[in-house]
């Protein structure tokens, strides 16, 4: 199309950047790693809850 300039947009605040670039800013790119930080965090203590009811189901039903 003639007169789009090629172009990205941050994967955090949508902002047009260049198509080399994944971030608009230091700052997007810190919210983004606050935010998969977070969700791997969230991701381990899901498994432990997992791990702990299995254990709690494996070791308390009756034999």
């Amino acid at each position: 199309m003639p007169g789009i300039v090629p172009h990205r947009h941050c994967i955090v605040c949508g902002k047009a950047i260049e198509p080399d670039q994944t971030f608009c800013s230091d700052d997007c790119k810190e919210a983004w790693e606050r935010e998969k930080k977070r969700q791997r965090n969230f991701t381990i203590f899901m498994f432990l809850i997992f791990l702990g009811l299995l254990f709690i189901l494996m070791f308390s039903a009756p034999h």
